[in-house]
């Protein structure tokens, strides 16, 4: 029977042979195509027939080496700048002769002194992502790559000598307060803006003044980590302190030429780091970048600080999981003498339990 489509669920599934003049080449099939219109399941189908004849009129073809696969690949400038080292150590190996296990071992020798978590965000990721590619458009082998172990972080962290995933301090409003009374309008309403919103850095250093819509207190903040671009609701006064700057067109460093005006005035997402330590040092407070002053700061100040469910809290900050923030980002802040101490306290009675003698006493 040739390749017919079926509906399971939202996808449509493709059953049956592939004929090449009437006889039977490929199957049985009893796959999923992973489209969800009928109109996709029929161009897998139209892909996968084409391939199944070419292979049996001329044989089965070279395989694909990883660097094949990058051809194929839409890569971004930054995963582009990723993949340059990796092609490089196993852009000649067949994409079939490539394990999870090679992938991890890249680590090793391309980054030693990273951590695991660096390893598998710009290496494992960004390989995976290429190959799996080809899987999607070629049909070759699929990767799938088992995180690093916490046995394999901790021996890493040993290595280098250094831990990772340290846990961050978040901002809370003292230390927002003095920041701003030693800082720049600028740079004042920039922590401001991130503490209130849970806005990442490159989030708030691409606002232009056409992203502010005054009379709605609304801020448009772009895509960023999977997220739809979006208009956030702002307090009146946090609106006020953004109309209150005059738009800055900062500079590229790689050009230099001039950018289009900024809200904030920065060009880039790390070009408020010097800045930012200069006035932590002015104020007498520890230098926190714009994660934890922003983001982490947010979270815990709603959840841990002022009690709002978690819920609530995540869909404010655009989480789409509550379980993620409150892992990573919602940050405990009792002492833990106080917690020890709490087993050492004398619980009061309000009511003393009598005993017969007790009674006996009281009549006498």
């Amino acid at each position: 029977m040739p390749l017919q489509i079926y509906k399971r669920g939202r996808v449509y599934w493709a059953k049956g042979w592939i004929e090449y003049n009437g006889r039977p080449i490929a199957g049985p099939y009893r796959r999923s195509t992973k489209a969800s219109t009928e109109e996709g399941a029929r161009d897998w189908i139209n892909h996968e027939t084409e391939r199944q004849i070419r292979r049996y009129v001329v044989g089965d073809e070279p395989s694909k080496t990883f660097s094949d696969a990058i051809m194929l690949y839409n890569a971004s400038p930054k995963a582009a700048k990723q993949l340059i080292p990796i092609v490089e150590a196993i852009g000649d190996l067949s994409l079939g002769a490539i394990s999870g296990a090679l992938l991890k071992s890249l680590g090793p020798k391309l980054k030693p002194k990273a951590s695991t978590d660096t390893w598998w965000r710009e290496i494992v990721t960004p390989a995976s992502a290429v190959i799996n590619n080809a899987h999607e458009l070629e049909g070759t082998p699929l990767i799938r790559v088992k995180p690093y172990d916490k046995f394999e972080r901790i021996a890493q962290d040993k290595r280098r000598g250094k831990l990772s995933r340290v846990e961050r301090t978040p901002a809370d409003k003292e230390w927002i307060e003095a920041f701003c009374d030693a800082a720049d309008p600028y740079n004042a309403a920039l922590v401001r803006f991130m503490f209130e919103t849970a806005a990442r850095i490159d989030q708030a250093v691409s606002l232009e003044p056409d992203d502010l819509r005054s009379n709605e207190n609304k801020v448009r903040v772009k895509a960023q980590k999977g997220h739809l671009e979006s208009w956030i609701t702002v307090s009146p006064q946090m609106m006020d302190e953004l109309l209150a700057l005059p738009p800055k067109r900062p500079k590229n460093r790689k050009t230099g030429k001039l950018m289009k005006a900024r809200v904030f005035g920065y060009g880039s997402s790390t070009g408020y780091n010097t800045r930012w330590k200069t006035i932590c040092k002015r104020a007498g407070i520890p230098y926190l970048s714009a994660h934890p002053a922003g983001r982490h700061g947010f979270f815990t100040e709603l959840v841990v600080r002022q009690g709002v469910d978690p819920v609530t809290a995540a869909k404010a900050g655009r989480w789409s999981d509550p379980n993620l923030p409150m892992r990573i980002y919602a940050h405990a802040e009792t002492d833990e003498a106080d917690i020890r101490a709490r087993f050492r306290t004398n619980h009061v009675q309000n009511d003393a339990v009598q005993t017969p003698n007790s009674k006996k006493s009281q009549k006498e």
